[in-house]
């Protein structure tokens, strides 16, 4: 701890004002006890700044879910631009199934290690019990990274072109037509459903075990609609053995360019991502969540990154942590409600 000297810098972190030589002696303890004091106040009141001031001085860990996975991709090329803007190394670590949730909820708040993960990270407390956290009180929002956009497809037979035309379709034929999902509680599972409660319509639901199960039904007639990547979906759009109708994002999106939104095709409001984001342990000093948002966004938005995202059918978002709260927060109540409203359990 630093020591109170005549003639000290009351500058954060701070030291007392000047002693005075002939003061009495019982005016100079009073003004030692005042000086100590003085002395912890500052302290307290700057911690963040002396965190701020000397992070990072070792390596930082993106904790993420099981090797080759999204969140893994994701958390590899952030770790990889990431590490000469902070000078320091940053390594992946991979956590299998809730492992990697509890593990950054339990971590220390200083910065040192971060979780890098997708939306499941807060709608999975809707669907199982004794989820090891909760993303609220446990984890300090850094950025929503990046979302992979869907769409809405049917298969060709279905005679409509439009969402409008689906519908209003659909409306006729009440539970006559299916949708498919490659898993149970997924995102798209929970954008098929919002679908159904503001379109109006009864379209029954069809488990599949997997993308390219779900894909394979749907080509078949086996099922009539599905609601995807648009990165799973635009080679068979384009070669005609799908109809894509709508993209689920809030604005057009480069991956289905042809395509409009759902909200600006008769459902306003409509917005359904699978959102990737990165968070700390709550309780981290906020000029490193600030450090941290500001490099990680800095990676995100090279030209060179958005390209390869896109490529793989991602789109940046590079958000504020404030704006990532927001989202969360949104999205927990949207889907929270439809999750219990359906009784979904994950798998």
């Amino acid at each position: 701890m630093q020591s109170f000297t005549e003639g000290a810098d009351a500058s954060c972190p701070g030291s007392a004002p000047p002693l005075r030589k002939n003061a009495a002696t019982r005016q100079l303890r009073i003004s030692h006890w005042a000086a100590g004091v003085f002395h912890a106040a500052i302290v307290l009141a700057c911690p963040a700044t002396t965190h701020a001031q000397t992070y990072p001085n070792k390596i930082i860990r993106l904790i993420t879910a099981e090797a080759a996975g999204g969140s893994d991709v994701i958390a590899r090329i952030i770790a990889h631009g990431l590490a000469p803007r902070v000078g320091q190394q940053v390594i992946v670590e991979n956590r299998g199934g809730l492992v990697g949730g509890e593990t950054a909820a339990k971590a220390s708040a200083d910065g040192y290690s971060l979780l890098v993960y997708g939306s499941s990270i807060w709608l999975l407390p809707f669907m199982r019990p004794n989820i090891p956290w909760d993303p609220v009180r446990n984890f300090a929002p850094v950025t929503h990274a990046v979302s992979t956009p869907s769409v809405l497809a049917v298969n060709p037979t279905v005679p409509a072109k439009t969402i409008k035309e689906f519908i209003a379709l659909a409306k006729a034929k009440p539970g006559e037509f299916n949708y498919a999902t490659a898993s149970t509680g997924s995102v798209n599972h929970l954008a098929s459903e919002l679908f159904k409660s503001m379109a109006g319509v009864n379209i029954v639901w069809v488990p599949y075990k997997g993308t390219g199960p779900a894909l394979t039904a749907l080509i078949a007639g086996d099922v009539q609609m599905i609601i995807t990547s648009a990165g799973s979906l635009s080679p068979h759009i384009k070669s005609g053995r799908l109809r894509g109708l709508a993209a689920t994002t809030a604005t057009p999106t480069p991956l289905a360019p042809d395509l409009p939104t759902l909200a600006a095709s008769g459902l306003p409001g409509y917005e359904a991502v699978s959102a990737f984001g990165v968070w700390s342990p709550m309780g981290v000093p906020k000029p490193i969540i600030t450090l941290l948002n500001k490099e990680i966004v800095g990676v995100l938005t090279t030209p060179d990154v958005r390209q390869k995202f896109l490529a793989a059918g991602i789109e940046v978002v590079a958000s504020t942590p404030e704006d990532f709260d927001k989202l969360i927060r949104r999205e927990m109540a949207r889907f929270g409600k439809i999750i219990k409203d359906l009784g979904i359990r994950a798998e």
